[in-house]
């Protein structure tokens, strides 16, 4: 895995209990940083980085994971005390997904348009890892490219 380094804290995506933030990193690339001082500590990451390659071994499509070195001088771009907070309680090695501009969320009411093998492999994969955050309301799927992306590990182990 690449070690990158945050160089703009872009904004927070409020979405998610953790609240993950888009960044940007010294290789140029764009990032959804999850943060090691959210709420939910940083086995959330471990779990994100083991559910996430162990999809990857087999064989399903998951962004780039990239662990991210931040510098809490970038919280002061933001103007929110609570995020500004997490910014700088969580200094040092973070974990973060390649960030896909233009992807939309997976709609449940459009299943059928999946592979079934792959989404077999989907449901077994949740079940090995008890993944207990994928649901027919929050699917923590993606499309870009009219291609299934899974996101969204931290609950999972």
């Amino acid at each position: 895995m690449r070690t990158v380094a945050a160089t703009r804290y872009v904004t927070p995506l409020r979405e998610g209990g953790s609240l993950p933030a888009l960044i940007e990193a010294d290789d140029d690339g764009l990032y959804v940083l999850k943060f090691r001082g959210a709420g939910q500590g940083p086995k959330a990451l471990v779990a994100e980085l083991l559910g996430g390659e162990i999809a990857r071994v087999l064989g399903l499509r998951v962004l780039e994971l990239v662990f991210v070195n931040l510098d809490p001088v970038l919280s002061r771009s933001e103007p929110d005390y609570e995020i500004r907070n997490l910014v700088k309680n969580s200094g040092g090695l973070n974990l973060a997904l390649d960030f896909l501009p233009g992807a939309l969320g997976f709609d449940a009411a459009r299943a059928d348009t999946v592979d079934p093998a792959v989404a077999s492999m989907i449901v077994w994969l949740d079940a090995f890892i008890t993944n207990v955050d994928r649901t027919a309301r929050n699917t923590n799927l993606i499309l870009w490219h009219r291609q299934l992306h899974l996101i969204d590990h931290g609950a999972a182990l």
